[in-house]
């Protein structure tokens, strides 16, 4: 099993208290793409765009050390597809 650099899901904990723009539509990119030959995914964002709150939403929605599903219990654009 390979190592996390971003274990847990206090990051996205804390950006949730805050001004939080719903980016949980990569979820379903994400989950489309998991098993199949397009398994890696590039975000592309301009500087201070998002990309690391990005990155520290989907660690807590795939971190199988905790329970993130308050954290995304309201979300409006929430993709899972499987």
């Amino acid at each position: 099993m390979g190592t996390y650099l971003n274990p847990g899901n206090s990051g996205f904990e804390a950006i949730r208290r805050s001004a939080y723009v719903d980016k949980s539509g990569l979820i379903g990119l994400i989950n489309d793409t998991i098993g199949t030959m397009r398994k890696l995914t590039c975000v592309s964002r301009p500087r201070r765009f998002g990309k690391s709150f990005a990155a520290q939403m989907l660690c807590a929605y795939y971190d199988k050390t905790c329970d993130s599903s308050p954290l995304f219990d309201d979300l409006v654009h929430r993709c899972i597809n499987s």
